[in-house]
Formats: C-alpha cells, structure tokens, sequence
C-alpha cells in the first residue's frame, strides 16, 4: 500500500471559520495529502470580526512541535512546506528553521510561502518588521503566492499593467531560492488594462508565465480565507501533477466554485466543506492563456 504524501502546514488556527490551517488543511487532505498542522495561534475566530479570544504561541514552540514529529521518524517523509501569515520576525525564523530540517532529510522538499503583509485598499496590516524579515522567507521559497500589494511591497515595482506585472514577477523570482522550480503565483490582480468586472492570476515559470481570468465575485466584506486556501490548493496540484500550468488551472476554478457558493450563501465563513469535490476536479475549469 503507498502511503499519502505528507505536507507539514505552519499557520495559524482558528476554532471557528476558515483561515490560515483552518481554510489550508482541509483542501490538501481532501485531495489525498497527509498534513501535519502546526499552529502559530490559537484564536476563537480571525481578526477580521474586530474581536476575538484565544492565544499567540512563542515561536519556539514551532521547533518544539518538530522535534516531536522527527522523533516519530516522520521527517523525511514531507514532500512540502507550506506557511502563511507569520506574525513576528522569530516566527519567519522558525518557519526556515523547519524548512531546513525537513529539507535535511529530504532534499526534494518544496517550500511554498504565502507572504502575508498586506492588500490594495488596506496597507500593511503585519509588525513593522515583517516586510523586511519576509525577504529571508522569499530567498529560501520554491513557490510564493503574494497578492499584488505583496508583490509590488516585495519588490518595489509596480504592476498596474501585465508588462509592469510580469517585471514585477521577474525579479521576485530572481530572489528565490536558486534550483528550485522558483514559482510565483500572483493572486488577486487587478490591473488597469484588463477587461472590466474581472480578476485574474498569474503564474510565472521557467518555462514561461500563464494568465487566467475570471469574472468578479463580489464579496462585500471580502472573505478571510481565500489567499490561504489557493495557496495550498496550487500547492497540492502542484505536487501531483508536476504542471503550474495545471495547478493554475485547477486551483483557481476550485477558488472561483467556493467563492460562487459563499455569495449565494451569503456568510461571511468560506464554504470549503460544502465545495469539498472541487478541490479535486473542479466542475467548470478555466483556461490559462501564456503571456509570456
């Protein structure tokens, strides 16, 4: 019997809706993935309802938590790293920490960052020492998946239009780790020169750079959730297809499908168990068109 291939997931958690380990692990073990979660907090719901419960782990219990799984054996047998949202400089420091342990043992494994530090329309929203300590997770990343304020924050560029986009994507990709796949899976774009009421992703690659549009669902207020799930949903088809092409493909129609039902439900929690077969083989798949 071959057994599943393991993803050890570092984000947060909460204990009610959907974000960080909450909107990530699901998806990828219901694609067949076994995922060994460990949480950065501990919060009753996310910050996006203006109060919550709950509490902030010291980063060393991130290193801890590891070395309970290495004892276990379990090390070697993570295929992918996946982290988002990092509250502090320690926690990037121990999220790389486990990446080199992992990558010890297994030299194959990738590293898939969501760098999480802001949005268009809200700035900044991470300590004031977390863009630049982002920098030392993007130097040691396989596959980043910023959202356009994150891209242009990362690499001082705008990208307004796709040629100041792809520039952008460029010369993040020029900051990643050398003889990895170097991915970079730009979420949410919205630029000047696309067709209107759309948004589209892009996803830049050795073997050239993909756009995918989609129309635009409007949430009002936007769901928290969504930059964790599509991280790791690419991730995920990523890892059993070998394509970025395919993993655009099919972890942007799975979004759009969750992000369909969440309106028409009207809730402000993403609806990842009600769509949980689109996270497999999405029913309506949009195609990618290369750019570059």
């Amino acid at each position: 019997m071959n057994l599943p291939p393991q993803i050890l997931s570092i984000q947060s958690w909460v204990a009610f809706g959907h974000v960080g380990n909450a909107a990530a692990v699901f998806p990828l073990q219901r694609m067949g993935f076994e995922v060994a979660a460990i949480h950065t907090v501990q919060f009753s719901n996310h910050t996006g309802y203006g109060a919550w419960t709950g509490q902030v782990f010291d980063p060393s219990s991130i290193g801890d938590l590891l070395t309970g799984i290495a004892a276990r054996g379990a090390l070697s047998g993570f295929v992918a790293v996946l982290s988002g949202y990092m509250g502090s400089a320690g926690t990037i420091d121990a999220v790389l920490g486990a990446v080199a342990r992992v990558r010890m043992l297994n030299p194959h494994a990738l590293y898939c960052c969501d760098p999480v530090m802001g949005d268009v329309g809200r700035g900044v929203f991470v300590r004031p020492e977390i863009p630049e300590a982002m920098r030392l997770a993007v130097a040691q990343a396989d596959i980043l998946t910023p959202n356009q304020f994150e891209l242009e924050l990362l690499t001082g560029q705008s990208a307004a239009t796709l040629e100041t986009a792809l520039g952008a994507v460029k010369t993040l990709r020029g900051q990643m780790r050398a003889g990895g796949p170097c991915i970079v899976l730009l979420t949410s774009l919205m630029r000047e020169d696309a067709p209107s009421n759309t948004i589209e992703t892009l996803c830049a690659t050795d073997d050239g750079a993909y756009l995918i549009s989609t129309p635009l669902i409007d949430l009002e207020p936007p769901r928290n959730g969504t930059g964790d799930a599509i991280a790791a949903l690419f991730l995920g088809h990523y890892l059993k297809s070998g394509s970025a092409q395919a993993a655009l493909e099919l972890a942007v129609s799975a979004l759009y499908k969750l992000l369909e039902v969440t309106q028409v439900a009207g809730t402000r929690e993403i609806q990842l168990v009600a769509v949980q077969d689109e996270f497999v083989q999405p029913t309506h798949t949009f195609v990618a068109r290369q750019v570059a």
